[in-house]
C-alpha cells in the first residue's frame, strides 16, 4: 500500500481494491447473527455540561457536550445526511451508550449501493483502524479497511461536524471536537446483509448504513464549498441562484449543503424554474419538498437533498433556484466566484414570484446551493480544479468556463454518452495544502486541498462516472515541491480508482510574466508534467499544457489565449482547452 501524502491525514475508506469474493460458509466462523449496530453499544461518548463525568469516550474521562450536539442541530434521533448517505445520529440520552468500540462485531446492516457510510471518530490520539469485511444476501464477502481520524487531533477539513468544547472531569475545555463520515465501496449490485467492523484499538462508530446508489440520476449542475464565509446578514430574505445546467431531463432535484458550518440553517421555501433573463423566470416557479414537506432545516456539516419534480430541465439552460431563508443567516457556506450574478430580495418569501420585482441586490457567489441533478442520463464527469477550472477571466454571465464548452461539446455529439459535467474548480485551491482551515468563519474561500474535498466533492457526487484532476499550479507557486504535488496526485488516482472512478490528469499551464511562476517554479511545472505524460498512475492525460504554450517561449502562455495575467487563460484559452478533449478519453 502506497504511503499517503506526509503531513497530509487522509480519511483513507479503502487502502486496497476489493478482495474476489468468497463464500459466506468458507469465511464463516460460527459466530452469532450480525446484531443492529445499537445493540451492540459499549461506549458513551456524550456528557450533559452539568455532569461531565457521566461519559468517558476516549478511556481518560473526556466527552462530548451534549449541549453543542443540539446547538449543531445532531439531536437524539436525529436523521443527516452527509456524502449522499443517511445516518442517523444515536437516539441515545446523555451518558447512555452510543457507540461501539470497534472489535470485529458483526453488524445487520441491509440495503444495495454504492458505498458503506460509516460515522466515526478515533480517540487513540492518531487515526484508528483497520480491514474489515462486508456480508452480501448471496454469501459473498468483500473486503474494506476503515480509518478515522482522531477526535481532538484530526483535519478539520475532512470532518462532518466540529463541536466548540470538549468535556472533562475537571471542567469544560475550549477545543474543538471532531466527528467523521467515512465511506467505503461495495460490490456494484449486491444486496447487502451485514458488515464485520475492524478489530482496532480506539475506532469508534457511531452510525453505519448503505449509501444508496445514484442510478437514475445525472449531474447537471454542481459547485464546490470554498469555505464558510460571512454573507449579508441576510433576514427574511429570499435568493434566487442562476446556474446553467448541462445535462437535461424530465426530472429535477436539488441539495443544499451546510458544509464546514457551526449552526443549522433553515430553508423556508425553495423553487425551480427556467430563466428568462435577469431575475425573471419563464413562467410561475415550481415549488420544491423536502420529505413533504415545504421547508428543511439542515442540521451543521448535513445536506438535504429536494424530492423528486417532475419537471424538464433542458441541457445548457440557465436555471433559477429560489429559497426563502426566514430566520438571520450571517454565514454560510460559499463557492466564492462564480462568475455569475445572482439576486437577493427584499424582506419576504418571494420564491414562488416570477417577476424580476421583488430582487433588488445582486450577488456573485454561491451560497448554500450545492447541486442540480437531472433525471435520466449517462451519469458524470468531474472536473477537479482550481482557478482555471472555476472560470476565473472568463466573460460573466456568459457561462465559457472550459467545463461549460466541453458539457457544449459533448451535447452536440453522438460517439459517447451526453454526460453532465460537474465543475468542482475552486479559485485558489491546491493539491496537498489547506487554503481555507476547514472550521470556522474565514474570509480565504479557496479550499480545503483536493486530497481533503476528494471524498466529497468527486466520490459522493451524482452518478460520477470519470474524474478529471487538473491542479498542481498553486501547490507550486507557494514552494511546494514537485515531489509532493506528484505524490498528492498519485494518492487521488488510487483513492478514485478503488471506488471504480476513470482518473484523468491534466498538465499544468504555463505562467512565465505572472510574478510567482519563477523560472524555479517552471522547472517544478515541467517536473510534473513530465510525470504525467510518462503515464502508468492515470488512465489518460489531457496535456493542456501543450495547447497553450508559447513554442517560442513554452514556459508562456499564447497571447491569444492570455487573459493579461498571465496565469488564466481567457475565453479563447478556455475554449481551447475544451476543444482539446478527446471526448472517447471520457467514457468509464
Amino acid at each position: 500500500m502506497r504511503r499517503c501524502v506526509r503531513g497530509i491525514l487522509v480519511v483513507l475508506a479503502l487502502c486496497g481494491s476489493l478482495v474476489p469474493a468468497v463464500s459466506a460458509e468458507a469465511a464463516g466462523d460460527g459466530r452469532a447473527a450480525p446484531l443492529p449496530l445499537e445493540r451492540l453499544f459499549d461506549n458513551g461518548a456524550v456528557s450533559d455540561d452539568a455532569r461531565p463525568g457521566e461519559a468517558d469516550f476516549d478511556g481518560a474521562g473526556a466527552s462530548l457536550s451534549a449541549q453543542d450536539l443540539t446547538a449543531a442541530g445532531w439531536t437524539p434521533g436525529r436523521a443527516l445526511t452527509l456524502q449522499g448517505a443517511r445516518l442517523t445520529w444515536p437516539k441515545r440520552q446523555p451518558g447512555q451508550p452510543d457507540n461501539v468500540r470497534a472489535a470485529g462485531q458483526d453488524v445487520r446492516v441491509t440495503g444495495r449501493g454504492d458505498a458503506l457510510a460509516f460515522l466515526v471518530a478515533g480517540t487513540s490520539g492518531t487515526q484508528a483502524g483497520g480491514p474489515g469485511t462486508v456480508g452480501y444476501a448471496d454469501g459473498t464477502r468483500s473486503a474494506y479497511r476503515l480509518t478515522a481520524p482522531d477526535w481532538r487531533t484530526g483535519p478539520l477539513g475532512t470532518k462532518a461536524v466540529a463541536l466548540p468544547h470538549v468535556n472533562t472531569p475537571g471542567g469544560q475545555l475550549a477545543e474543538r471536537a471532531r466527528l467523521y463520515v467515512v465511506t467505503v465501496p461495495l460490490v456494484p449490485g449486491r444486496a447487502v446483509a451485514s458488515v464485520r467492523l475492524p478489530d482496532a484499538a480506539g475506532l469508534h462508530v457511531f452510525a453505519v448504513s448503505v449509501r444508496a446508489a445514484t442510478a437514475g440520476w445525472t449531474g447537471s449542475w454542481t459547485t464546490s464549498t470554498g469555505g464558510y464565509a460571512a454573507v449579508g446578514p441576510w433576514t427574511d430574505r429570499t435568493l434566487r441562484l442562476v446556474v446553467h445546467t448541462s445535462a437535461g431531463g424530465p426530472r429535477v432535484r436539488v441539495r443544499f449543503d451546510n458544509t464546514f458550518a457551526a449552526v443549522p440553517v433553515r430553508i423556508g421555501r425553495a423553487t425551480v424554474a427556467v430563466r428568462a433573463s435577469g431575475a425573471a423566470a419563464r413562467g410561475t416557479p415550481v415549488p420544491l419538498a423536502f420529505g413533504g414537506a415545504a421547508g428543511v432545516e439542515i442540521p451543521a456539516g448535513a445536506q438535504a437533498y429536494s424530492d423528486p419534480l417532475g419537471f424538464a430541465v433542458p441541457a445548457g439552460t440557465d436555471l433559477l433556484v429560489s429559497f426563502h431563508l426566514p430566520g438571520t443567516v450571517a454565514a454560510a457556506p460559499l463557492h466564492r466566484l462564480a462568475q455569475q450574478r445572482s439576486y437577493v430580495s427584499e424582506p419576504g418569501d418571494h420564491a414562488a414570484d416570477g417577476s424580476a420585482g421583488p430582487y433588488t441586490s445582486v450577488i456573485t457567489g454561491w451560497p448554500l446551493l450545492a447541486a442540480v441533478d437531472v433525471g435520466g442520463g449517462p451519469g458524470s464527469v468531474v472536473l477537479l480544479g482550481d482557478s482555471i477550472t472555476d472560470g476565473d477571466k472568463s466573460t460573466v454571465d456568459a457561462n465559457r468556463r472550459w467545463p461549460d464548452v466541453l458539457a457544449g461539446r459533448l451535447r452536440a455529439q453522438h460517439t459517447v454518452p451526453r454526460y453532465g459535467v460537474l465543475n468542482q474548480g475552486v479559485s485558489g485551491n491546491r493539491v496537498v495544502t489547506d487554503r481555507y482551515p476547514g472550521d470556522g468563519v474565514s474570509t480565504d474561500t479557496a479550499g480545503v486541498s483536493a486530497l481533503h474535498r476528494f471524498d466529497r466533492d468527486v466520490l459522493a457526487q451524482t452518478s460520477a462516472r470519470t474524474a478529471v484532476v487538473f491542479e498542481g499550479v498553486n501547490d507550486l507557486r507557494w514552494d511546494t515541491s514537485a515531489e509532493r504535488v506528484i505524490a498528492g496526485l498519485r494518492e487521488l488516482a488510487e483513492r478514485g480508482h478503488a471506488r471504480g472512478v476513470r482518473m484523468l490528469a491534466a498538465t499544468i499551464l504555463p505562467c512565465a510574466g505572472e510574478a510567482r511562476c519563477t523560472a524555479a517554479v517552471d522547472a517544478e511545472r515541467r517536473a510534473v508534467n513530465a510525470w504525467l505524460r510518462d503515464g502508468g498512475v492515470f488512465d489518460g492525460v489531457l496535456d493542456f499544457d501543450a495547447v497553450v504554450r508559447d513554442p517560442q517561449q513554452p514556459s508562456r502562455m499564447l497571447p491569444a489565449y492570455d487573459s493579461g495575467d498571465h496565469l488564466h487563460p481567457g475565453d479563447a484559452g478556455l475554449a481551447a482547452l475544451a476543444d482539446s478533449v478527446d471526448l472517447r478519453l471520457l467514457r468509464p
